[in-house]
């Protein structure tokens, strides 16, 4: 048991120290959270943008082989032999092949936003 002289030495937070340590905890959470979802959505994208890179190169890959200059009529003509499985779009769209011509798409497209970031979209 501790005896008088010992414990009025320590001190205990007040309850403006603690609202204090909360306002500044909630403050940089006010600047992180965004940046996090900005960067949650741009690698998304990215990520989307890859599976379409190897869409378009497993199609050419496919032309070539079998001689031809119409694209694969499905995604499942590709998988197995020019691609280990099936890609998914990490947002939850779904991709179009397209024809000879032109390149795979994305359903989701671009973000609406001068930021390419995040769009998944293939550029050639």
């Amino acid at each position: 048991m501790l005896n008088k002289s010992a414990r009025t030495g320590r001190r205990d937070f007040t309850l403006v120290e603690i609202m204090i340590v909360v306002t500044i905890i909630g403050v940089l959470l006010a600047v992180a959270i965004p940046n996090f979802v900005k960067a949650r959505n741009s690698s998304r994208g990215k990520a989307c943008v890859g599976n379409l890179k190897m869409i378009d190169s497993a199609k050419e890959q496919y032309m070539l082989d079998t001689r031809s200059t119409t694209a694969p009529g499905a995604m499942s003509n590709l998988v197995t032999d020019y691609i280990k499985s099936t890609p998914v779009c990490p947002s939850t769209g779904t991709y179009t092949l397209g024809d000879a011509t032109t390149a795979p798409t994305c359903s989701i497209g671009t973000n609406g936003t001068s930021d390419t970031t995040d769009d998944h979209v293939l550029t050639q």
